[in-house]
């Protein structure tokens, strides 16, 4: 199959599960069951975004060295989307007052997402060359915020008015409606997308060896700092995607607690701003093409900054608007850039591995001190200083982008699977 078929249907993916993350994470599920189900207790929240990215972080990066060595990406990948898609439509049967239904079934969900993500990225580095892949990343958060403008379209066609007595009833429809959305748009990946080829992959102590692996690489980044720009990359990765993950998980709250706007409203609202993150994450790609994706991020961390004062000072649902567009033009093309980034610098053939330790370890774990951080200030104070407290962590980030390298990447001797289990 050419690489351009190969390329669309690795870019479903991603607007398969994105039915997941605008759907349950940001617009309706959360709201749903912070206001609703939950009585308004917004730390809850919080604490299931947090728990399940302490999951996901550490099974990510052992989870990546065992499928780089026995090539069974697509299998786990596999795993994890159906755990996603089964327990989102199990959300259906969540009502009011079922918290620790409500909270198991979304840690579960989201863990299943969230793990997943990591073989899915792997995938990039194989799919197109090295001068291209800011491009390809980048169509693949565009075709995810393509695939969140049509479950939104989707869900506002089939929720009726706020008043109608099965409101409820439809809320909770969407909910399955996200699963099968997830479950149809994600299977020609596996259908038509190859595993990638490796020299000798493992059938036997694939998982004592992936472990082992796994350690090896964490003591090299930051004990024995073999990959310099890597672990300085990661440690800025986490401080502002965890900002990033935190604004997503709370922007239907703030929209209705602090400008009271209802569910059809956020909707709307959701729908619009997702135009600019379509284009943002596909002109950025390009652009990150031309003067690198190091640059590109930067720039994008400098607008969520406007963003995270912007929502401190804003009043009215029109600023609301601005500060929105602006969120969305930043959100997809700072994380394709990233994206890109980390798989320009990640050696060859262990690319599950460190995308286990990107997608996973920083990644995930990045999002446990954000929303916790944030729905503790939002209880104590109000939403408006949790949100400029967000504007924190994208500025530390900023500054230790600065301090990463991105010459052309020679890679490190890796060690063989003996040398491996030997230490």
């Amino acid at each position: 199959m050419q690489s351009k078929s190969k390329i669309f249907f690795w870019t479903l993916f991603d607007f398969a599960n994105t039915s997941f993350s605008v759907i349950i994470v940001t617009v309706i599920y959360s709201r749903y069951f912070t206001n609703y189900v939950a009585g308004g207790k917004t730390w809850l929240w919080g604490f299931a975004v947090s728990i399940s990215m302490v999951i996901s972080a550490l099974l990510s990066p052992p989870m990546g060295a065992i499928a780089d060595l026995s090539r069974n990406r697509k299998r786990f990948l596999l795993l994890f989307t159906f755990i996603c898609i089964v327990c989102t439509a199990l959300m259906f049967y969540i009502r009011k007052g079922d918290v620790l239904l409500g909270l198991v079934l979304f840690i579960f969900a989201n863990i299943g997402f969230e793990s997943g993500l990591v073989f899915y990225d792997a995938f990039l580095p194989n799919l197109t060359e090295k001068k291209n892949l800011g491009r390809v990343s980048g169509y693949g958060f565009a075709m995810g915020y393509v695939g969140a403008l049509t479950i939104l379209l989707i869900i506002m066609a089939l929720l009726p008015a706020y008043s109608s007595p099965n409101y409820y009833f439809y809320v909770r429809l969407s909910f399955v409606v996200a699963a099968v959305f997830f479950m149809f748009f994600s299977l020609p990946l596996f259908f038509f997308v190859n595993e990638p080829q490796i020299s000798s992959p493992l059938k036997k102590f694939a998982v004592k060896v992936g472990i082992k692996k796994s350690r090896a690489t964490l003591k090299a980044l930051f004990i024995k700092q073999q990959y310099p720009s890597i672990s300085r990359f990661l440690l800025a990765f986490f401080l502002y995607n965890d900002a990033i993950i935190t604004i997503i998980a709370f922007a239907s709250i703030f929209a209705s607690r602090v400008l009271k706007m209802t569910d059809a409203q956020v909707i709307y609202f959701f729908i619009i701003t997702q135009s600019t993150a379509v284009g943002g994450a596909f002109i950025f790609g390009i652009v990150s093409d031309h003067i690198g994706p190091k640059k590109t991020i930067t720039i994008t961390l400098i607008i969520w900054l406007l963003v995270a004062v912007g929502a401190f000072f804003v009043r009215s649902v029109s600023e609301f608007y601005l500060v929105g567009l602006s969120a969305g033009l930043a959100i997809g093309s700072s994380q394709s850039c990233s994206r890109s980034l980390m798989a320009l610098l990640t050696p060859k053939s262990r690319e599950a591995e460190f995308f286990g330790f990107y997608d996973g370890l920083f990644g995930k774990s990045s999002a446990v001190v954000g929303p916790l951080f944030y729905g503790i200030i939002a209880d104590l104070s109000n939403q408006r200083f949790a949100a400029l407290a967000m504007g924190l962590f994208f500025l530390s980030g900023l500054i230790i982008l600065q301090k990463v390298e991105v010459p052309k990447y020679k890679e490190q001797k890796e060690l063989t699977v003996e040398e491996t289990i030997q230490n």
